[in-house]
């Protein structure tokens, strides 16, 4: 049996089931009784079981044609969906879109792509909302989720795209290097003053340490300063007072200008991975496929490559750091 023939009467069985009779449901087909009646015996001799109940004065679906029914209406909803989407492919992206970021990322770059896109398609009207808990995209009626973070594995409901790992660094403040010099091993780098990422449970986010070809290792380490809050955690770097791992696109102007350095470069390691989530249900309504095309340019996460100006600055403070060490003594 062919797809084509499969649908062979599909929506006169839905019309008379919404219908309640046979007649009723001629009536809004325009063909006659006789011709439902037809349509319906064909395919119930096709599914070798009866789709109603005919003894009773009501005309009711068996048990077989409720489980058939619903299957057939979202079968002929699809295709309408389809229909539709063809005819109208060449609409602008337009109406109100949903979307839910990470506070941080969300704030430093995602609302600039984002915002862009609305300059881009002045019909869409964004909705935002910044949040760092994992939100149900079905749940909760949004069209696209940026989410740091996450499952390998998603519900049937969603499709999702990988735009990237993050990239983790170890990082300082010239002015910290020049006081304390700067650790060029793993064990003296975990003698150093840290500065970590507090969860709301009072537990801290480990450092994940990468040496070499050794597996990816989470390192507990005790920390000077605790905070849950990920530009906090800069504030405190910037200021002198420890060394801290956090992603290059939290400091990758930091790291550009010199204000930050690189502390043991060849320990940067892979963090959190970035995703697009989307409700596989609205994938094809225009607003939705043009954002999720314009974040999936223009948000994928790249290592920082540090300029001029950061070697400048990484270099100024191991020299600082050298003319602070114990110079040695000549003997007399």
């Amino acid at each position: 049996m062919t797809p084509a023939e499969r649908l062979k009467g599909l929506e006169t069985f839905v019309a008379v089931a919404d219908a309640g009779s046979f007649t009723a449901a001629a009536d809004r087909l325009n063909l006659t009784n006789s011709a439902v009646g037809k349509a319906i015996a064909r395919l119930e001799g096709r599914l070798k079981r009866p789709l109603f109940d005919r003894t009773t004065r009501k005309l009711e679906m068996t048990d077989a044609g409720n489980v058939f029914y619903k299957v057939c209406v979202r079968v002929l909803d699809e295709l309408e969906a389809a229909e539709r989407l063809l005819a109208h492919d060449h609409i602008a992206p337009s109406g109100r879109l949903r979307v839910d970021m990470p506070a941080t990322f969300g704030r430093m770059h995602a609302v600039r792509s984002l915002l862009a896109f609305a300059e881009q398609y002045p019909q869409v009207q964004p909705h935002v909302s910044f949040t760092d808990r994992f939100v149900d995209p079905v749940e909760d009626g949004l069209d696209v989720v940026v989410r740091i973070g996450g499952s390998d594995t998603w519900p049937a409901a969603l499709c999702y795209q990988h735009l990237g790992d993050e990239e983790l660094v170890f990082c300082a403040s010239p002015a910290y290097v020049a006081r304390h010099g700067a650790p060029t091993t793993l064990d003296a780098l975990l003698s150093h003053d840290a500065i970590l990422y507090g969860r709301a449970d009072g537990s801290t986010s480990p450092w994940l340490i990468k040496d070499g070809a050794l597996p990816l290792a989470r390192q507990h380490v005790n920390g000077r300063i605790i905070l849950g809050q990920a530009e906090a955690e800069v504030t405190a770097v910037e200021m002198g007072l420890g060394i801290a791992q956090l992603a290059t696109w939290l400091v990758e102007q930091q790291l550009r200008d010199g204000s930050l350095v690189k502390i043991l470069p060849e320990l940067a390691t892979s963090g959190l991975p970035l995703y697009l989530v989307w409700q596989r249900s609205r994938q094809h309504a225009p607003k939705v496929t043009a954002l999720i095309a314009h974040f999936a340019q223009t948000l994928t996460i790249r290592p920082v490559a540090t300029d001029a100006a950061g070697n400048a600055a990484s270099n100024a403070a191991s020299n600082a750091a050298s003319a602070l060490a114990p110079q040695p003594v000549a003997p007399a």
